[in-house]
Protein backbone atom coordinates (compact mmCIF):
# COMPACT_ATOMS: atom_id res chain seq x y z
CA UNK A 1 0.00 0.00 0.00
CA UNK A 2 1.33 3.41 -0.97
CA UNK A 3 1.12 6.09 1.71
CA UNK A 4 1.38 9.76 0.78
CA UNK A 5 3.27 11.89 3.28
CA UNK A 6 2.65 15.19 1.50
CA UNK A 7 -0.24 17.63 1.76
CA UNK A 8 -1.80 20.33 -0.35
CA UNK A 9 1.13 22.68 0.38
CA UNK A 10 3.64 20.35 -1.28
CA UNK A 11 5.64 21.83 -4.15
CA UNK A 12 8.60 21.04 -6.40
CA UNK A 13 11.77 23.06 -6.90
CA UNK A 14 14.38 22.09 -9.48
CA UNK A 15 18.05 22.92 -9.03
CA UNK A 16 20.30 22.58 -12.05
CA UNK A 17 24.07 22.71 -11.50
CA UNK A 18 25.75 23.43 -14.86
CA UNK A 19 29.22 22.56 -13.55
CA UNK A 20 28.17 19.73 -11.23
CA UNK A 21 29.08 21.67 -8.08
CA UNK A 22 26.27 21.99 -5.48
CA UNK A 23 28.06 24.97 -3.94
CA UNK A 24 28.70 26.62 -7.31
CA UNK A 25 26.42 28.08 -9.93
CA UNK A 26 22.82 26.87 -9.52
CA UNK A 27 19.83 27.52 -11.73
CA UNK A 28 16.53 27.45 -9.83
CA UNK A 29 13.22 26.65 -11.46
CA UNK A 30 9.69 25.71 -10.42
CA UNK A 31 6.95 24.13 -12.53
CA UNK A 32 4.29 26.58 -13.73
CA UNK A 33 6.39 29.61 -12.82
CA UNK A 34 7.44 32.26 -15.31
CA UNK A 35 10.57 33.08 -13.31
CA UNK A 36 14.02 31.60 -12.87
CA UNK A 37 16.64 32.10 -10.19
CA UNK A 38 20.42 32.11 -10.47
CA UNK A 39 22.47 31.52 -7.29
CA UNK A 40 26.25 31.68 -7.34
CA UNK A 41 29.32 32.16 -5.12
CA UNK A 42 31.30 35.33 -5.69
CA UNK A 43 34.10 33.30 -7.23
CA UNK A 44 31.77 32.23 -10.06
CA UNK A 45 30.93 35.78 -11.07
CA UNK A 46 32.66 35.52 -14.44
CA UNK A 47 30.62 32.43 -15.36
CA UNK A 48 27.38 34.09 -14.27
CA UNK A 49 28.09 37.26 -16.22
CA UNK A 50 28.02 35.24 -19.46
CA UNK A 51 24.46 34.00 -18.95
CA UNK A 52 21.51 35.57 -20.75
CA UNK A 53 19.58 35.99 -17.47
CA UNK A 54 22.23 38.46 -16.35
CA UNK A 55 20.96 41.08 -18.81
CA UNK A 56 17.29 41.03 -17.74
CA UNK A 57 15.19 43.01 -15.27
CA UNK A 58 15.09 41.37 -11.88
CA UNK A 59 15.55 41.29 -8.12
CA UNK A 60 18.80 40.29 -6.43
CA UNK A 61 20.07 39.50 -2.93
CA UNK A 62 23.71 39.69 -1.83
CA UNK A 63 24.57 37.44 1.12
CA UNK A 64 27.53 37.60 3.46
CA UNK A 65 28.63 38.31 7.00
CA UNK A 66 30.13 41.21 8.83
CA UNK A 67 32.13 41.43 12.05
CA UNK A 68 30.58 44.87 12.50
CA UNK A 69 27.03 43.48 12.57
CA UNK A 70 27.45 40.20 14.46
CA UNK A 71 26.44 36.56 13.86
CA UNK A 72 23.31 37.11 11.78
CA UNK A 73 23.79 37.08 8.00
CA UNK A 74 24.14 40.39 6.23
CA UNK A 75 21.96 40.94 3.15
CA UNK A 76 21.63 43.58 0.50
CA UNK A 77 18.36 43.53 -1.46
CA UNK A 78 18.10 45.32 -4.76
CA UNK A 79 16.53 45.44 -8.21
CA UNK A 80 17.52 46.68 -11.61
CA UNK A 81 16.21 46.92 -15.13
CA UNK A 82 19.46 45.18 -16.04
CA UNK A 83 20.87 42.91 -13.35
CA UNK A 84 24.39 43.10 -14.79
CA UNK A 85 24.72 46.86 -14.26
CA UNK A 86 24.00 46.73 -10.53
CA UNK A 87 25.89 43.52 -9.79
CA UNK A 88 28.95 44.77 -11.69
CA UNK A 89 28.94 47.81 -9.40
CA UNK A 90 28.44 45.73 -6.25
CA UNK A 91 31.17 43.32 -7.30
CA UNK A 92 33.60 46.24 -7.32
CA UNK A 93 32.31 48.28 -4.38
CA UNK A 94 30.80 45.91 -1.80
CA UNK A 95 33.17 43.56 0.01
CA UNK A 96 30.86 41.88 2.53
CA UNK A 97 29.05 39.45 0.23
CA UNK A 98 30.22 35.91 -0.43
CA UNK A 99 27.39 34.76 -2.69
CA UNK A 100 24.29 36.09 -4.37
CA UNK A 101 21.03 35.09 -5.99
CA UNK A 102 18.90 36.94 -8.50
CA UNK A 103 15.49 36.29 -10.03
CA UNK A 104 14.27 37.25 -13.49
CA UNK A 105 11.39 36.18 -15.71
CA UNK A 106 11.93 33.69 -18.51
CA UNK A 107 9.94 35.72 -21.00
CA UNK A 108 11.14 39.20 -19.93
CA UNK A 109 7.64 39.91 -18.59
CA UNK A 110 8.94 41.24 -15.23
CA UNK A 111 9.09 45.02 -15.58
CA UNK A 112 10.90 47.62 -13.51
CA UNK A 113 7.81 48.68 -11.54
CA UNK A 114 7.13 45.08 -10.47
CA UNK A 115 10.78 44.60 -9.54
CA UNK A 116 10.70 47.77 -7.43
CA UNK A 117 7.51 46.58 -5.75
CA UNK A 118 9.06 43.19 -4.87
CA UNK A 119 12.26 44.84 -3.64
CA UNK A 120 10.27 47.05 -1.27
CA UNK A 121 8.20 44.12 -0.01
CA UNK A 122 11.27 41.94 0.62
CA UNK A 123 13.03 44.71 2.54
CA UNK A 124 9.92 45.24 4.65
CA UNK A 125 9.63 41.52 5.40
CA UNK A 126 13.31 41.30 6.36
CA UNK A 127 12.98 44.25 8.73
CA UNK A 128 9.91 42.70 10.36
CA UNK A 129 11.48 39.24 10.71
CA UNK A 130 14.71 40.62 12.25
CA UNK A 131 16.64 37.55 11.12
CA UNK A 132 19.38 39.39 9.23
CA UNK A 133 21.27 42.65 9.07
CA UNK A 134 20.46 44.77 6.03
CA UNK A 135 23.26 46.60 4.25
CA UNK A 136 20.67 48.72 2.44
CA UNK A 137 20.99 52.37 3.30
CA UNK A 138 17.26 53.03 2.99
CA UNK A 139 13.89 51.34 2.78
CA UNK A 140 12.45 52.25 -0.63
CA UNK A 141 8.72 52.72 -0.98
CA UNK A 142 7.39 50.56 -3.77
CA UNK A 143 5.38 52.01 -6.64
CA UNK A 144 1.60 52.09 -6.57
CA UNK A 145 0.65 49.27 -8.91
CA UNK A 146 -2.77 48.53 -10.28
CA UNK A 147 -4.49 45.74 -8.37
CA UNK A 148 -3.87 43.16 -11.10
CA UNK A 149 -0.19 44.13 -11.42
CA UNK A 150 0.28 44.02 -7.64
CA UNK A 151 -1.29 40.55 -7.54
CA UNK A 152 1.09 39.36 -10.27
CA UNK A 153 4.07 40.80 -8.37
CA UNK A 154 2.93 39.14 -5.14
CA UNK A 155 2.63 35.84 -6.99
CA UNK A 156 6.15 36.17 -8.39
CA UNK A 157 7.46 37.01 -4.91
CA UNK A 158 5.68 33.99 -3.40
CA UNK A 159 7.73 31.73 -5.65
CA UNK A 160 10.91 33.53 -4.60
CA UNK A 161 10.05 33.07 -0.92
CA UNK A 162 9.53 29.34 -1.47
CA UNK A 163 12.99 29.00 -2.98
CA UNK A 164 15.11 31.12 -0.63
CA UNK A 165 15.11 28.81 2.44
CA UNK A 166 16.22 25.91 0.22
CA UNK A 167 19.39 27.79 -0.76
CA UNK A 168 20.12 29.02 2.77
CA UNK A 169 18.27 32.35 3.12
CA UNK A 170 15.75 32.35 5.98
CA UNK A 171 15.58 36.10 6.56
CA UNK A 172 12.06 36.49 5.14
CA UNK A 173 10.35 33.43 6.55
CA UNK A 174 7.24 33.58 8.70
CA UNK A 175 8.34 30.62 10.76
CA UNK A 176 5.12 30.21 12.65
CA UNK A 177 3.31 29.25 9.43
CA UNK A 178 5.61 26.38 8.49
CA UNK A 179 4.44 23.96 11.15
CA UNK A 180 0.75 23.14 11.35
CA UNK A 181 -0.75 24.10 14.72
CA UNK A 182 -2.11 20.60 15.24
CA UNK A 183 1.42 19.19 14.94
CA UNK A 184 2.98 21.48 17.51
CA UNK A 185 3.88 20.33 20.98
CA UNK A 186 4.42 23.39 23.15
CA UNK A 187 7.48 22.85 25.34
CA UNK A 188 8.64 24.71 28.41
CA UNK A 189 12.10 25.65 29.68
CA UNK A 190 12.27 26.86 33.27
CA UNK A 191 14.57 28.17 35.97
CA UNK A 192 12.11 28.23 38.86
CA UNK A 193 14.35 29.94 41.41
CA UNK A 194 14.70 32.97 39.15
CA UNK A 195 11.10 32.95 37.95
CA UNK A 196 12.11 32.17 34.37
CA UNK A 197 9.59 30.40 32.15
CA UNK A 198 9.93 30.16 28.39
CA UNK A 199 7.77 28.30 25.90
CA UNK A 200 8.54 27.17 22.39
CA UNK A 201 8.24 24.44 19.82
CA UNK A 202 10.34 22.50 17.36
CA UNK A 203 10.34 24.00 13.88
CA UNK A 204 11.76 22.59 10.67
CA UNK A 205 15.36 23.75 10.73
CA UNK A 206 15.27 25.19 14.22
CA UNK A 207 13.33 25.95 17.38
CA UNK A 208 10.86 28.80 17.92
CA UNK A 209 10.84 30.59 21.27
CA UNK A 210 7.39 32.08 21.80
CA UNK A 211 6.55 35.72 22.46
CA UNK A 212 6.54 36.74 26.17
CA UNK A 213 8.99 33.98 27.12
CA UNK A 214 11.33 35.12 29.89
CA UNK A 215 15.11 34.80 29.86
CA UNK A 216 17.94 35.19 32.35
CA UNK A 217 19.96 38.40 31.81
CA UNK A 218 22.96 36.86 33.59
CA UNK A 219 25.49 35.09 31.38
CA UNK A 220 27.28 32.28 33.19
CA UNK A 221 30.92 31.38 32.72
CA UNK A 222 31.38 28.73 30.07
CA UNK A 223 28.64 30.17 27.88
CA UNK A 224 29.63 29.93 24.22
CA UNK A 225 30.76 33.16 22.58
CA UNK A 226 28.40 32.67 19.65
CA UNK A 227 25.49 32.48 22.11
CA UNK A 228 26.57 35.71 23.77
CA UNK A 229 26.69 37.29 20.33
CA UNK A 230 23.16 36.05 19.54
CA UNK A 231 21.85 37.54 22.78
CA UNK A 232 23.51 40.89 21.94
CA UNK A 233 21.85 40.80 18.53
CA UNK A 234 18.45 40.07 20.06
CA UNK A 235 18.85 42.95 22.52
CA UNK A 236 19.95 45.39 19.81
CA UNK A 237 16.94 44.43 17.68
CA UNK A 238 14.66 44.64 20.74
CA UNK A 239 13.57 41.05 20.35
CA UNK A 240 14.81 40.70 23.93
CA UNK A 241 13.93 43.62 26.23
CA UNK A 242 14.28 44.27 29.94
CA UNK A 243 11.33 43.03 31.97
CA UNK A 244 11.91 43.78 35.63
CA UNK A 245 14.97 41.76 36.60
CA UNK A 246 14.65 39.49 33.55
CA UNK A 247 14.53 39.66 29.76
CA UNK A 248 11.35 39.11 27.74
CA UNK A 249 10.87 38.05 24.10
CA UNK A 250 8.79 40.64 22.25
CA UNK A 251 7.91 38.26 19.40
CA UNK A 252 8.11 34.63 18.37
CA UNK A 253 11.68 34.04 17.27
CA UNK A 254 13.33 31.10 15.54
CA UNK A 255 16.77 29.96 16.66
CA UNK A 256 18.96 27.36 15.04
CA UNK A 257 18.39 24.51 17.51
CA UNK A 258 16.69 23.58 20.80
CA UNK A 259 20.06 23.86 22.58
CA UNK A 260 20.71 27.36 21.23
CA UNK A 261 17.19 28.37 22.27
CA UNK A 262 17.66 26.94 25.77
CA UNK A 263 21.07 28.60 26.07
CA UNK A 264 19.68 32.00 25.10
CA UNK A 265 16.87 31.59 27.66
CA UNK A 266 19.04 30.29 30.51
CA UNK A 267 22.18 32.34 29.86
CA UNK A 268 24.43 29.28 29.82
CA UNK A 269 25.42 26.25 27.81
CA UNK A 270 22.43 23.92 27.73
CA UNK A 271 21.25 20.64 26.24
CA UNK A 272 17.99 21.65 24.64
CA UNK A 273 16.77 18.07 24.27
CA UNK A 274 16.60 17.74 28.04
CA UNK A 275 15.88 21.37 29.03
CA UNK A 276 12.70 21.65 26.93
CA UNK A 277 9.85 19.65 28.49
CA UNK A 278 6.22 18.97 27.66
CA UNK A 279 4.60 19.91 30.97
CA UNK A 280 1.47 17.88 30.17
CA UNK A 281 3.23 14.56 29.68
CA UNK A 282 6.33 15.47 31.75
CA UNK A 283 8.45 14.19 28.87
CA UNK A 284 11.62 15.86 27.66
CA UNK A 285 12.07 16.77 24.01
CA UNK A 286 14.59 13.92 23.83
CA UNK A 287 12.00 11.39 25.02
CA UNK A 288 9.39 12.75 22.61
CA UNK A 289 11.74 12.55 19.63
CA UNK A 290 12.86 9.03 20.56
CA UNK A 291 9.24 7.91 20.76
CA UNK A 292 8.47 9.45 17.39
CA UNK A 293 11.49 7.68 15.89
CA UNK A 294 10.40 4.36 17.40
CA UNK A 295 13.55 4.01 19.50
Amino acid sequence: MNVNFFNSDAYTVRLFMPFGDPDGLRIIDQPNWSGVGVAFPRGAYRDVSKRSEFERTGIYILVGSSAEYGPLPTLYIGQSDKISSRLDAHHKAKDFWDWAVFFVSKDNALNVASAQYIESRLISRALDAKRCNLDNGNSPVGPNLADADAADAEGFMAHILRVLPLIGISAFEEKEQKTQVRERIILTCMAKKKGITATGYVQAGGFVVCKDSLADPEEKSGMHDYMRAIRRELLEKEILVSHGSLYRFTQDYDLSSPSTAAGVVLGRAANGRTEWIDTKSKKTLKAIQEEEAGE
